[in-house]
């Protein structure tokens, strides 16, 4: 004799959510069409990339070649390259003393921008302008009149300082901010003799690009400086506000190279400042990056840009691949056997996160340069078990349920009611876990993190609005409810003591 349960009321919409679901997978998948991601990226020990050494250089006394300096220098490379989006980048140091080296490998063949880019020393400087002349030197030159205070030795420079000279426009950032120099505009248009730095890269506190959308709608960077650095370019704007050209310009220097020097008309007491340059949007986008972490403390020679093969042979990654295949095959196997026909539903609970996975790849390689590792793989399949289990809790619950003598449907019910703390407690473990390894850990660590952390997210989203509203849904049909010997809902299935019992109300 069954013993009279209390109707429990159905919870959610099933069709709903399977809707939900179906748009949120058309919308990744279009997400994906539109950014033109046609597959997933691996990153280095898969497919490869590129990579270049940077020897560091001694530019003066107070740039000596130490390990500080070097551990500086990665740190700092690391944040560049990290905030173009580019993951699974490895910034290494090797060697020992004045010979450390700096090693950057960037996964895929577009790694070459990145490379210059990062290598920069970004060493920015405001220097005023105290004469201005046309680029070629020598017996070509036309040279600016002396100006007072300036020596003949950097007048003799600046006279034969040539700028059509592509050797003369590579910028090195060896230049002492106190010194008086002689430069090249970066377009290799014009020459300057500059005055001692008063406002430093140091001084800048926050760099975006802009783009200017009532004029050129050319490319800006746009500067706010700290404390410091607001009352120093305040004093400098509004001392040469008053002095004739070309010394009422104020020259923005970038390692070395005038990036531009504008006119300065009024003082600019409010701390914030423009870069301009004929900038494209990437140029702009680079500069800012490059700036907002500082300057390298080290000038480098960059040694050559060269391919690096995959550090897995393939044979490795077959292998890799294979063992996760079957690990979900086996999955699938014990899924039918145990829960019969309701383990369809764990594998196409499985089959949809595998989607959803996939597709977020797509979209992230597409977004930010997601790339995807051995460890990244790794966290995938460990991710797998975590879901099976919510599978297995939820399904246990049911049976306890319908073992009670509820009807399915009220045990379907009342089996999710209390199956959803669970499955929820277990997951926000594993994702706190996996938010913990990203953040202090570094390398394919952080790969592996990633996937953990996103496929643990999946997990969430498939038991909520796939396999509950599936599992409402077909508790309806008369296969399950009467509790068919292959349902997996049995009398025998569930352990009932009374097997001649319907699991229909």
């Amino acid at each position: 004799m069954s013993t009279p349960t209390k109707p429990m009321k159905t919870s959610g919409r099933p069709v709903r959510a399977l809707a939900l679901l179906a748009v949120i997978i058309f919308g990744l998948l279009a997400t994906a069409l539109i950014q033109g991601a046609t597959s997933v990226r691996l990153g280095l020990d898969l497919r490869g990339g590129t990579s270049v050494t940077l020897q560091p250089r001694a530019s003066n006394d107070s740039n000596k070649v130490t390990s500080e300096a070097i551990d500086q220098a990665v740190s700092i490379i690391r944040q560049r390259v990290n905030s173009l989006g580019v993951a699974e980048s490895e910034v290494t140091a090797q060697g020992s003393g004045a010979n450390r080296q700096i090693v950057i490998s960037v996964p895929g063949d577009s790694g070459r921008r990145v490379v210059d880019l990062v290598g920069q020393t970004a060493e920015l400087r405001f220097r005023q302008v105290l004469a201005e002349s046309a680029a070629l030197g020598g017996t070509s030159a036309s040279a600016a009149t002396p100006v007072g205070g300036v020596s003949a030795e950097v007048n003799a420079r600046f006279a034969a300082l040539d700028c059509t000279n592509p050797a003369n426009l590579q910028g090195s950032g060896a230049d002492s901010p106190s010194d008086v120099i002689v430069a090249c505009a970066r377009s290799g248009a014009s020459k300057y003799i500059l005055a001692p730095a008063e406002v430093l890269g140091r001084q800048v506190s926050k760099a975006s690009a802009g783009i200017d959308q009532q004029g050129t709608s050319a490319w800006y960077v746009m500067l706010t400086f700290n404390g410091e650095g607001t009352s120093a370019f305040g004093a400098l704007t509004s001392r040469v506000t008053t002095l004739p050209s070309p010394q009422n310009q104020v020259a923005i220097v970038l390692d070395g190279l005038v990036v531009s020097a504008p006119v300065i008309n009024e003082a600019i007491p409010s701390g914030n400042a423009q870069i301009t340059g004929s900038f494209s949007q990437v140029e702009a986008n680079d500069l800012a990056n490059v700036l907002k972490y500082g300057a390298l403390p080290l000038a480098f020679d960059r040694g050559e840009v060269q391919q690096v093969s995959p550090t897995l042979g393939a044979d490795q990654l077959e292998a890799g691949l294979l063992a996760g295949a079957l690990g979900i095959g086996l999955v699938f196997i014990f899924s039918l056997l145990y829960y019969r026909a309701l383990g369809l539903v764990t594998v196409g609970s499985l089959l949809i996160a595998g989607l959803l996975l996939y597709l977020i790849f797509l979209v992230l390689g597409g977004a930010i340069g997601f790339t995807l590792t051995l460890a990244g793989i790794a966290g995938a399949i460990v991710a797998i078990g975590i879901t099976a289990d919510s599978f297995i809790v939820f399904f246990e619950r049911i049976r306890d349920e319908a073992r009670e003598g509820r009807s399915l449907r009220s045990a379907v019910e009342s089996g999710w009611a209390r199956a959803r703390h669970t499955i929820i407690v277990a997951d926000m473990v594993s994702i706190l876990s996996a938010v913990l390894l990203y953040f202090f850990a570094v390398g394919g660590v952080r790969g592996f993190a990633l996937t953990l952390g996103i496929t643990t997210l999946i997990d969430l989203i498939v038991v909520f609005i796939f396999t509950k509203p599936l599992v409402t849904l077909i508790a309806k049909t008369k296969f399950f409810s009467s509790g068919h010997p292959l349902s997996g809902f049995s009398a025998k299935s569930i352990g009932k003591s009374n097997p001649a019992s319907p699991l229909e109300a």
